[in-house]
């Protein structure tokens, strides 16, 4: 229950934190964070939770971390169903606290921070575009998260190179999606944004990081078997 709980915490100081700088400080009047600000805010959760608590769970915090973990190794299936449930429900709770917060001025909720494609993608791109986007930027993300926590890497820096690493994505991909590469970030946010839309093209932040993050378990594999044989 201990890991668990610090999923479900990790998770929804991870959507609190990056998606909450996007829906109340990204544009703000006259200080806004802008674009780099809600990059360095998600880099930011995660790099503190990874201390925080990572010595407890793991400091997943994302169904697409846990799945490409077990896919290399990594992560036992029995823990898995447990795992993502605990990260889908912190989402959701975050994103009621920041729904009650941004709403708390009388403001409606708008896209809340939903990832889209098309018309509801900031830049405009095209559902394939968005699909090649979070499948390459989840594939990358696993394989540092995978190579930074080998007993080999340097030890003490993981959290380090995964928060840089998130922000690193943020920065290439929100024009595109808004970055979600985490099914559980795009899940809580889609519930509360305005109308049907988020909810209808939520099957492509799920596949798409699953996708990634799959190819990249498989790939670690290839590297701990070549380790094996030098």
């Amino acid at each position: 229950m201990k890991k668990f709980l610090a999923e479900f915490i990790g998770t929804f100081w991870l959507v609190l934190g990056g998606c909450g700088s996007a829906v109340l400080a990204a544009a703000f009047p006259d200080l806004g964070i802008g674009l780099l600000g809600v990059a360095l805010a998600f880099g930011l959760t995660v790099l503190t939770i990874a201390y925080g608590l990572g010595h407890i769970s793991g400091a997943h915090l994302n169904p697409a971390v846990s799945i490409g973990l077990w896919a290399g190794g990594r992560f036992s299936a029995r823990e898995l169903l447990p795992y993502i449930t605990a990260q889908v429900l912190g989402g959701i709770m975050a994103a009621a606290v920041l729904y009650v917060i941004a709403t708390g001025n009388g403001s409606e909720t708008g896209s809340f921070a939903a990832n889209g494609y098309g018309a509801h993608s900031p830049g405009g791109y095209d559902m394939y575009a968005a699909f090649l986007t979070e499948t390459v930027m989840t594939f990358m993300f696993l394989i540092v998260i995978i190579g930074a926590t080998d007993q080999r890497a340097p030890q003490g820096f993981a959290g380090l190179a995964i928060g840089l690493a998130l922000t690193l994505i943020h920065l290439i991909s929100i024009p595109v999606t808004n970055t979600s590469v985490n099914p559980a970030r795009s899940i809580s946010q889609a519930l509360f944004a305005e109308g049907h839309w988020a909810l209808q093209q939520l099957w492509l932040f799920i596949l798409a990081p699953v996708t990634g993050a799959v190819l990249a378990g498989i790939v670690s594999r290839v590297f701990c078997e070549d380790n094996k044989t030098n």
